[in-house]
């Protein structure tokens, strides 16, 4: 059984990074039980294991984070629905690339609940929205906006850290960083997509959808 935890208030980054790897821990022992951890942070940056650091544009305007999660630059803050998953990736397969790809097909499925078609992009990490009604990047290019961010880890086959949601965050503040690295495209959320989505809302979806993408 999963255990799902969701988090009071704005849970600073150490005391997460603290949680996780404690449980992941326990977890490999076999002392605990996997779980999914739904906490909202205040505004900060984070930098993964492939961080840039030109694509930090404003490194004084909000606290940052070195992590140890794939992926490069990006931000967490109050309006964003982050689920830290802390799975046994060991006893469902010890197939990595499968595994990104649930957690990706997770965030979909979750999105779909809303009638919003999130979609993956080769080259491009996280879940992506079609804006047709924006106008097309300079190449013609048809212009894309980024709903979700996926970075995770695993030790001894427990992953930890996750993926986020942008339900109704200052989309403003993703303007310090160069997202995951992507230039061009944008950074949307549910409310900026028209949906009156609350983060119970997300909550419930998540628990909705999990168990077809991650069976017992």
């Amino acid at each position: 059984m999963v255990e799902w935890i969701t988090a009071p208030g704005l849970t600073a980054y150490p005391d997460a990074v603290a949680f996780m790897e404690d449980r992941a821990a326990a977890i490999a022992a076999g002392t605990a039980a996997e779980c999914v951890w739904l906490v909202e942070h205040p505004p900060l940056y984070t930098a993964g294991t492939s961080a840039r650091d030109e694509d930090l544009k404003d490194p004084g305007r909000f606290p940052v984070f070195p992590s140890k999660r794939g992926g490069q630059y990006t931000y967490h803050g109050p309006g964003q629905r982050v689920a830290y998953t802390m799975l046994d990736v060991g006893r469902r397969g010890q197939d990595v690339r499968r595994f990104v790809c649930d957690i990706e097909r997770w965030v979909i499925d979750t999105l779909g609940e809303f009638g919003v078609t999130g979609e993956r992009r080769t080259g491009r990490v996280g879940v992506w929205v079609r804006r047709p009604e924006k106008a097309p990047l300079a190449d013609g290019t048809a212009r894309e906006d980024k709903i979700a961010a996926v970075g995770l880890r695993l030790r001894r086959w427990v992953s930890f850290h996750g993926l986020s949601i942008n339900v109704d965050p200052d989309l403003s503040h993703f303007d310090g960083i160069v997202p995951c690295g992507i230039t061009g495209h944008g950074v949307t959320s549910l409310v900026d997509l028209g949906l009156p989505v609350t983060m119970a809302d997300v909550d419930v979806a998540l628990m909705r959808t999990f168990p077809r993408v991650f069976p017992d």
